[in-house]
């Protein structure tokens, strides 16, 4: 009798162990990490409108995020389509990270008849180049970013559609 109670005894310390063990395994495990996945879609691109040169001179059309624009030195802004309008991104994060914009601060234009003009890419309506802003937690929710710039036109640039690429560049935290 002495002989099974010490067994006994055995069984319940080593149910006792592999209770604690249990129980340490399942405190100790890592939470499931949130989503990291970004998405960013181009919806509109940049355009700066019809104008012309009304010199021999040059000027600038700032075209701001909010399709705001305005031209100095030589330069007529018409009203005629298409209108002007800001580049429009789309960015689509789950669990509400901060993210980082970032881009070039200047890209080349080339003229269809040639010529070329120079944009100064910014401001956004979230901050200037490597600025931060917040996205919402929910995974539905898009947030916009739009893009304006300045627009430098040479003195005797040769009339055409002038066109060109840049790149914004999404980091979250």
């Amino acid at each position: 009798m002495r002989i099974m109670a010490s067994n006994s005894g055995c069984i319940k310390l080593l149910l006792l162990a592999t209770i604690i063990l249990i129980g340490l395994s399942s405190s100790h495990a890592q939470p499931v990490l949130p989503q990291r996945s970004i998405s960013v879609s181009a919806t509109q691109s940049m355009h700066f409108g019809t104008f012309c040169l009304t010199g021999s001179g040059g000027g600038t059309i700032v075209l701001g995020y909010d399709g705001s624009r305005s031209a100095t030195g030589n330069i007529f802004l018409s009203a005629l389509s298409p209108t002007s309008q800001p580049a429009i991104f789309d960015i689509k994060l789950c669990q509400g990270r901060n993210v980082a914009i970032t881009y070039s601060p200047t890209t080349t234009l080339t003229g269809s008849n040639g010529g070329t003009f120079t944009l100064d890419i910014g401001p956004t309506e979230r901050g200037a180049s490597g600025a931060w802003f917040p996205v919402t937690t929910d995974c539905n929710f898009i947030t916009t970013v739009r893009v304006g710039g300045t627009l430098h036109v040479p003195g005797s640039s040769p009339a055409g559609i002038y066109s060109g690429f840049f790149s914004l560049t999404f980091d979250q935290q």
